[in-house]
């Protein structure tokens, strides 16, 4: 049985065609632009410190609506997927010839220079070389961001399903609840009592749930490990 590959870009679109409508996203889109025309203020803070900056200058007209995505997208996308989205000064891989090209492309067009570009990409990459699909973004402000270009291969077929467990506490347990009742009924009762009522196995049960628990929370904590909700945008490999 072959099972494709994730492109995570495409995930990412067809999350935000089945939430949001194209049109309410274009109208907001215009009215952050417009209003950044309107009320562009402390300009003189903003290019001497670069974290106060938040939002590129872009000519509405020129935007590709399929291109913009909310932040509660890529969280969500991010979590599911256990990816991590962090400014580009955090990733370690190289940025390919197209990708710069294409930012080339955007600031000509739009007669500005984009700054504070985002990625997408799980946490080897911001950390080690590696070669699994990160998206680069630039933000538009108010939540939103301007996809960019995307590069390197597509995400494994079944890593949603395998990164499951890690998305909250709730899916972990549910995941050791299941794993201790199917070994549990590996385990033949008969070794450690000649009756045969239910009351063996579930004590069976009970001892294998703790084991499992035992060293997920062992690995866990050797391993500074934590949950995708609470990774999905942080900077420290151990958060």
């Amino acid at each position: 049985m072959h099972l494709d590959r994730t492109n995570i870009e495409m995930a990412l679109a067809k999350l935000k065609k089945k939430e949001a409508d194209p049109n309410d996203i274009l109208k907001e889109v215009y009215r952050i632009l417009k209003a950044e025309d309107e009320h562009v203020t402390n300009i003189g803070q903003n290019i001497a410190n670069e974290k106060s900056f938040s939002t590129n200058q872009f000519v509405f007209d020129f935007l590709e609506t399929d291109k913009i995505y909310h932040l509660n997208h890529i969280k969500k996308i991010s979590i599911d997927y256990r990816l991590r989205f962090l400014d580009s000064k955090y990733f370690k891989g190289d940025i390919p010839q197209e990708a710069l090209t294409k930012i080339k492309q955007l600031e000509k067009q739009h007669n500005t220079e984009l700054k504070r570009f985002k990625i997408i990409a799980p946490s080897k990459l911001f950390k080690l070389k590696d070669k699994n699909d990160p998206l680069l973004f630039v933000p538009l402000g108010n939540g939103y961001f301007y996809f960019i270009h995307k590069w390197g291969n597509d995400l494994h077929p079944l890593r949603k399903i395998l990164m499951w467990p890690f998305k909250n506490i709730v899916n972990l347990t549910a995941l050791v609840f299941g794993l201790s009742y199917l070994i549990s009924l590996l385990v033949p009762v008969s070794l450690f009592s000649k009756s045969t009522s239910g009351f063996e196995f579930w004590i069976i049960f009970f001892f294998m749930f703790k084991s499992l628990a035992a060293v997920v929370i062992f690995y866990g904590f050797a391993k500074g490990k934590n949950f995708s909700h609470a990774i999905w945008n942080s900077k420290y490999f151990n958060a």
